[in-house]
């Protein structure tokens, strides 16, 4: 390997290093075992694996013995046996570099730790395996949050879009990402895990990457200036549209299981373990976070200052090397089982519902159909027409219950019912967060926009206008740890909740920060445009615009991983991938909205303003009347809030039975369904 790190770039130092008009630096040649291993490794486990298990018997296909003696290198191998157990913590820290090797050598090397990894560790889950996940998180995140900080520009400048048509576009991927994420959530929740899940539709994001890459790499891809709101067309138009839809399907894919991926790793029933998944969710937010830096301000600045194609470039890289961790941390990872679909066990409430709808509903709850299991939820007085599902005709509860499992198409079990019923209730929470992420689209387009308008020089050094996004991330990733090691212990002691406050209670202050954000971008626009018109020459300085970032970025901190822990602990075990994808579904209802708003706007307020030109509709920025749309979305946002206020109030946690320490308010019995659960 060192040879590999040495020689061999030394060799590519005296060789022709160009491909057609790209000129490759030498020391980027291991992107090509990586890109190997990112392909081959799904394929090891989804082929090799259960071809090998057929023929040998064996759980993992070949033993660990046999695999490490496939390769050529059994005395490397050696070394990194004893290297591991005496340097066990350097070695996770070293996996990720541990993967620039070349083609053979490196398929071979992978396949050493893997075993090594698989033979050696028997505890599974834990913070141990979180180490994967996380790295995942960072990695992916590196180039998935600097291309929302900086498409916007991409596809004005190059690809020649107008201002709204480039907003518009964004939060239309954006969207279509965020929304994918249910479609995500629900197939590694009933077809594949979350493991397989995360590593499918990860392929398919780094093919979106490396389309990006190719595209803004090649002039003869891109459209020639016109003078209309979009000026790409015929092929050019097919590789841009494909392109955004290999990168939304994958990584809404991704995003959509690999929350509940690294959660899966901590057991609720578990005092210490559901501590520890509070600590995960803001590890998560802190992962996220230092991928957003790394993103926003090197990225960023690469992309803008030495060409768009080697932006995109780093985060195919990045990704493909994610992804390729994510697969070695197999061996450590809990993987529940696929249950039924959760499009099914609905279903079976609501038509048990109607078929029992001329069932009278009993007086005592403890009537109703339920079976003798400590996760039981309790009863709750909410829908009570749903409560028909787990009725039984003639009042034969308790015969019922000694008799064999009856068909869920008929009788459901009251956790069944009260699992829909958490559902319904989580509706309103997040429809009441959506108007916040309409606000979050703003920072990710026009105060990008405006950020190019001003004076972007810190010192002699240049800051990109879509590296601003940086000053909140700052911000996240010193409060985080400050809000995990001070803040909830001490409102831990003092409200004696396991996560200091309740999840409802931090998106609350989320969405008060937010409202607080929008009116102080509004004044921060009125004096940017007033400096433009008075004296072009010398525009207000970029980082007025922190202000408004950095409220929303604390806003996002407490809003955006309060949703996701709210979800994974209030849902049904069966869809907890999808669940977590309903905080990722607000994002998605967010941008969507922006672009309706933005449209809508433009054709109310084209109606009556004197110039008949729409608030953001004039290709100057500087004729246009932001600040009256950010204090529009304040004003909308403040409503939201005394309507989540209700929502919130409204809403009652579920309880099992282990929680309420009785198993008495309702009947017991044996069914199918609660054993699938």
């Amino acid at each position: 390997m060192a040879q590999l790190q040495t020689c061999s770039v030394l060799q590519g130092y005296c060789m022709n290093t160009h491909v057609g008009s790209l000129k490759i630096p030498l020391a980027s040649n291991p992107v090509i075992p990586l890109l190997f291993m990112a392909i081959l490794v799904p394929i090891y486990e989804f082929l090799i694996f259960p071809l090998a298990r057929k023929f040998t018997g064996h759980p993992t296909g070949i033993t660990t013995c046999r695999l490490q003696f496939r390769t050529l290198d059994q005395l490397n191998g050696q070394l990194k046996r004893l290297f591991f157990h005496r340097h066990q913590a350097f070695e996770f820290i070293n996996l990720p570099w541990s993967l620039a090797l070349e083609r053979w050598y490196g398929l071979s090397d992978a396949e050493n730790v893997q075993s090594l990894v698989s033979s050696m560790t028997k505890k599974k889950g834990g913070f141990r395996a979180c180490i994967f996940v996380l790295a995942l998180i960072t990695l992916e995140n590196i180039g998935f949050v600097a291309n929302m900080s900086s498409l916007v520009l991409y596809f004005h400048f190059v690809m020649q879009f107008g201002l709204s048509a480039s907003a518009n576009t964004l939060t239309n991927f954006l969207g279509s990402t965020f929304l994918l994420t249910i479609f995500g959530g629900f197939i590694s929740d009933t077809y594949l895990n979350r493991l397989y899940t995360c590593l499918s539709f990860g392929i398919l994001e780094v093919l979106g990457l490396l389309l990006l890459f190719v595209q803004a790499d090649s002039n003869k891809l891109q459209p020639d200036p016109c003078d209309k709101s979009s000026c790409v067309r015929g092929g050019k138009t097919i590789m841009f549209y494909c392109t955004i839809f290999l990168l939304a399907v994958g990584a809404g894919g991704v995003k959509g299981s690999v929350a509940a991926l690294g959660a899966d790793q901590f057991d609720q029933k578990d005092e210490k373990e559901a501590k520890a998944l509070a600590s995960y969710f803001n590890s998560y937010q802190f992962s996220v976070t230092i991928g957003s830096i790394i993103g926003v301000t090197i990225v960023v600045w690469v992309a803008m200052n030495k060409g768009w194609h080697w932006g995109f470039l780093i985060s195919l890289i990045t990704t493909s090397i994610g992804m390729v961790v994510l697969a070695l941390g197999k061996p450590f990872y809990r993987l529940p089982s696929q249950s039924t679909s959760p499009l099914v066990k609905i279903s079976q409430v609501i038509v048990a519902a109607i078929r029992n709808r001329n069932v009278p509903l009993p007086e005592n709850p403890s009537e109703l159909y339920e079976t003798d299991d400590k996760d039981a939820i309790s009863h709750t007085s909410q829908f009570r027409l749903l409560d028909k599902a787990a009725s039984v005709r003639g009042g034969r509860a308790a015969s019922v219950r000694e008799e064999r499992a009856p068909d869920p198409w008929k009788v459901c079990t009251v956790t069944q019912v009260e699992e829909v019923k958490i559902l319904i209730r989580m509706l309103p929470i997040i429809l009441s967060t959506v108007i916040m992420n309409t606000c979050m689209a703003q920072m990710q387009t026009y105060s990008v926009l405006q950020g190019y308008f001003m004076n972007t020089h810190l010192g002699s050094f240049k800051v990109p206008s879509a590296s601003i996004p940086v000053i909140p991330l700052i911000f996240m990733s010193l409060l985080l740890p400050v809000y995990e090691f001070y803040f909830v212990p001490l409102a831990r002691k003092i409200t004696g909740h396991p996560t200091g406050i309740t999840q409802l209670q931090r998106v609350g202050i989320g969405l008060v920060l937010a409202i607080i954000s929008m009116a102080i971008a509004g004044m921060v626009e009125i004096k940017r445009r007033h400096k433009a018109i008075k004296d072009p020459l010398h525009p207000i300085s970029l980082f007025w615009l922190s202000f408004q970032y950095g409220v929303f970025g604390v806003a996002d901190m407490f809003t955006v991983i309060g949703l996701m822990e709210f979800f994974y602990r209030e849902a049904p075990k069966w869809m907890r991938s999808l669940s977590t994808s309903f905080a990722l579904l607000s994002l998605s209802l967010g941008y969507f909205l922006s672009t309706a708003f933005v449209n809508l706007v433009n054709i109310v307020t084209k109606k009556v303003t004197p110039s008949k030109q729409g608030w953001l509709e004039a290709p100057d920025l500087n004729h246009n009347k932001l600040e009256l749309f950010y204090w529009f979305l304040a004003i909308l946002s403040l409503l939201n809030f005394a309507n989540y206020l209700f929502w919130a109030s409204w809403y009652k946690y579920k309880s099992t039975a282990q929680d309420a320490g009785t198993h008495g308010r309702v009947g017991r019995g044996t069914s199918a369904v609660a054993a699938e659960d």
